[in-house]
């Protein structure tokens, strides 16, 4: 459904301009337009004086848009390089993007900027019927001008249907660019990614309002439909050392940029911890009541060669820093087994981890939302379980 103003029956007395919360009425000629902002909220349905406010169906489209969208069909990833080296959300995209590409029935094409042909090679290997590359020296560093004008240009010229890129901080930077260039839609922070088998359009889906729900997206009138996609949320796809396919290389010539990179300065912290590359996470929430508690996480990570985790309730309460965090708001991760220890199982945490291989929760409270994403639950007292768990696998190793 969609709103339209009866131009015959509006008398332009503006009493409708306040109703919209989306700024979508507009004057125009002394009457009241209805523009691309608007939400169909219905709100302003009741509010014009004269009923010239109406609800209508929404037009079929035209054979015109529909011949336009035809014209797009492949999926394309983008790669990501640092430092020459493509890095692991690239992979994840590939084995989403290949999936997706099999169900279409096209071609699965990724973009690598700044890297040379061997890794190209190995975007093959990991699942790329086509590989365009641009291994020009100055894109090697990041840069948002020159990055975002050559995608987009690629994305006229090949005309893929679906555009995929990490929802990094890269890809976050430059990545709505690109969607603003070539004027479509962009979905950012996905979680899931599908094919709607009648309309054979992407179903997209994450997190919205806080995590409260799972928001499906469709992009059904532009082309391509965009998404960013969480790291460590996509499992990677089957690497094939026999696999070939085309590797194409893109000039850059003509790409202006209003800036220049000089260096990347790495953020040194006195705490390391890599929860994306770990096995195995060890991970507190609330319910470990307060920084003893993580000692007690730390010595059975240890016993375990894992690393520990935190909700953000136990962030905010300072009970342990940052970097630990698991979730929306913190990291996403996937190791072999993921410990849920005192971790109720609010969605925004389980948005970051529930792609483990193995979850196991520890928690008092059999009713906890936790269990129901778990591999393995156990209800008791965590603070005689893990104990008793440290002390039994420290004893198989003979410590």
């Amino acid at each position: 459904m969609s709103i339209i103003v009866n131009i015959d029956k509006c008398t332009g007395c503006e009493t409708c301009l306040e109703s919209c919360p989306f700024d979508a009425i507009v004057m125009k000629d002394d009457k009241a337009v209805i523009n691309e902002y608007c939400n169909s909220c219905m709100t302003c349905l009741s509010t014009c004086p004269e009923g010239a406010i109406i609800e209508t169906e929404k037009e079929a489209q035209s054979s015109e848009v529909l011949q336009r969208l035809e014209e797009y069909k492949d999926v394309m990833i983008f790669a990501e390089q640092r430092e020459g080296k493509t890095v692991s959300v690239s992979f994840e995209l590939l084995g989403a993007g290949r999936r997706l590409a099999d169900e279409l029935g096209t071609q699965l094409l990724a973009v690598l900027f700044g890297a040379g042909e061997g890794e190209a090679r190995e975007l093959v290997r990991w699942g790329a019927d086509k590989v365009l590359l641009c291994s020009d020296p100055s894109l090697e560093k990041f840069n948002d001008d020159s990055y975002s004008e050559i995608l987009a240009k690629i994305i006229h010229e090949y005309k893929p249907s679906i555009v995929l890129a990490g929802a990094t901080p890269i890809g976050r930077s430059f990545i709505p660019r690109v969607a603003a260039k070539v004027k479509t839609g962009l979905t950012a922070d996905c979680t899931v990614l599908d094919i709607d088998r009648e309309t054979r359009n992407l179903l997209q889906v994450r997190p919205a309002f806080g995590g409260n729900i799972m928001a499906t997206i469709l992009c059904p009138d532009y082309r391509p439909q965009m998404a960013t996609v969480r790291p460590r949320v996509m499992k990677k796809g089957e690497y094939d050392e026999s696999r070939t396919g085309d590797i194409v290389q893109v000039s850059c010539e003509g790409v202006r940029s209003r800036t220049k990179v000089l260096d990347f300065v790495k953020e040194v912290s006195e705490v390391s911890v890599n929860l994306h590359e770990t096995d195995i996470i060890v991970a507190g929430g609330r319910g470990m009541g307060g920084e003893k508690g993580y000692l007690m996480l730390e010595e059975f990570a240890n016993a375990l060669g894992g690393a520990v985790g935190a909700s953000r309730a136990a962030v905010d309460e300072g009970w342990i820093p940052y970097s630990h965090q698991v979730g929306q708001t913190g990291k996403t991760v996937n190791p072999k087994v993921y410990f849920a220890c005192g971790i109720s199982g609010a969605v925004q945490h389980v948005v970051g981890m529930q792609s483990s291989d193995i979850i196991i929760a520890i928690n008092k409270n059999p009713e906890a939302p936790i269990f129901n994403v778990a591999t393995y639950g156990i209800v008791g007292d965590m603070f005689e379980i893990v104990p008793m768990l440290t002390r039994k696998i420290k004893e198989m190793k003979g410590q």
